[in-house]
């Protein structure tokens, strides 16, 4: 076994055993035949312009996918958490870099294979197109963001959309979990890290945001910042606010 040190290209992974599967249906299920693999938080799954040879599947941790642009700086183009896949676009090469935020379990599996294996069902088939519209659509939903909001309403919807995750699995939750940087979340809102910091502390200036412990907030009152959104979330009736003091 091989582990990785942090910033290294992955040549080798470091692999945890599983058990035989029976004949997948969905993609879940194709992906847990695979090896699982995991690396520590910094490492580099590919860079942008690599040789697309593999699709990847998060486990448990953080992945950040992100693009240089022609001036050296860093764009964070999204977050991806378990379940999300990473390279689905099915491009001959990566449009993007991705790097663990957290230490990362994940599993691979070749391009080659993966399309044969979709190509032979016909329940994989429409999930996979499902896969690709939702990547489009997060697309589009940060052109949005960037191009149309403000900074407060920028931290506002980033800070309910990571709400809106963990209500996915607990309705009643309010705490959501940050484990990247300011700088990361600067990189990915189109802001400076110092606009980042102070949106923050006048959000808990306000009441409606509260720290809680060294990587997580507490989102004290939802509908307050949804209200900061420019509209986004403020009559959304599928998103439940349910923190107390709404």
């Amino acid at each position: 076994m091989h582990a990785m040190n942090a910033g290294q290209r992955i040549d080798r992974f470091q692999l945890i055993p599983i058990a035989a599967k029976p004949a997948p249906s969905t993609i879940e299920a194709l992906f847990k035949k695979q090896t699982l693999c995991q690396v520590e938080a910094g490492a580099t799954l590919f860079y942008e312009g690599d040789s697309a040879s593999h699709l990847f599947e998060v486990v448990q941790g953080v992945l950040r996918i992100f693009k240089i642009i022609g001036d050296g700086r860093r764009v964070i183009t999204g977050f991806l958490y378990p379940g999300d896949l990473v390279g689905v676009s099915l491009k001959d090469r990566y449009l993007y870099s991705a790097e663990a935020v957290t230490d990362l379990r994940f599993r691979r599996f070749g391009r080659r294979e993966f399309q044969d294996a979709v190509n032979a069902s016909l329940e994989l088939r429409p999930e996979l197109f499902a896969r690709l519209c939702d990547e489009m659509a997060a697309a589009q939903n940060q052109m949005v963001l960037l191009s149309r909001k403000n900074a407060e309403e920028r931290v506002c919807s980033f800070l309910l959309e990571h709400l809106r995750r963990e209500q996915r699995t607990c309705p009643n939750a309010s705490i959501i979990e940050l484990p990247m940087t300011r700088l990361d979340i600067a990189d990915y809102l189109g802001l400076t890290i110092e606009t980042v910091s102070r949106t923050f502390t006048k959000l808990m200036s306000r009441g409606l945001i509260a720290p809680e412990g060294r990587h997580a907030l507490r989102v004290v009152r939802a509908r307050g910042l949804a209200r900061l959104t420019g509209g986004e979330y403020e009559d959304d009736n599928d998103f439940p606010m349910r923190s107390r003091h709404n």
